[in-house]
């Protein structure tokens, strides 16, 4: 199977977006703005946190504000040298910082950064643990929203059955990217049409 015909290849899994449950987008942000702008967006890996970032950061300057996204992971847990002097050197209001991978930072690191941010009207950040900010929404995966995001990559309802749905989601610990790359991994290995 190409890659570009297996249902999980990532340019089809990128468009598949955050799907806020028991909420509305208009009360998100109400709860974001009650919290001065200031909150976390927690979970552990393969549960969305960077998609919902992303899918904010339009939403933030529909709403005036400017968004400042950065990001850190376990390839690049630090910034380079100099660049949070210049970062903070130009951020002015309005500006928002989006900042995806928090939990890298040790503490030291963390409280400057949060000082330093200060400089502007907003800190958004993604975690893997609680307490850095307060919490504005805790990410959360489940077989049930599996078999959505399944139903959409394969468009149609026919999807694979529950019981396999919920083992490929026990097997992953509901670490929704890593079913998806299995997935993608079973779908290439398939016979070509």
């Amino acid at each position: 199977m190409r890659a570009r015909d297996n249902p999980f290849s990532s340019d089809r899994v990128l468009r598949v977006r955050y799907r806020l449950h028991g909420l509305t987008w208009e009360q998100f942000l109400a709860r974001l703005a009650h919290l001065r702008f200031r909150a976390a967006i927690v979970g552990p890996d393969g549960t969305g946190k960077t998609t919902l970032l992303e899918d904010l950061e339009s939403r933030l300057a529909a709403l005036g504000f400017t968004p400042k996204p950065l990001r850190l992971d376990e390839d690049h847990p630090r910034f380079p040298p100099g660049f949070e002097r210049e970062f903070f050197a130009q951020l002015r209001a309005r500006d928002l910082i989006l900042l995806d991978g928090a939990e890298q930072m040790s503490r030291w690191n963390w409280w400057r950064f949060q000082r330093r941010s200060l400089r502007g009207d907003g800190l958004v950040i993604t975690s893997h643990r609680f307490g850095m900010l307060p919490t504005l929404l805790e990410a959360r995966t489940s077989p049930e929203l599996l078999a959505e995001v399944l139903e959409q990559l394969l468009d149609t309802a026919a999807q694979p059955g529950f019981n396999q749905t919920q083992r490929l989601f026990q097997k992953h610990r509901g670490n929704l990217r890593n079913v998806l790359r299995e997935l993608y991994d079973q779908h290439a290995a398939l016979p070509h049409a």
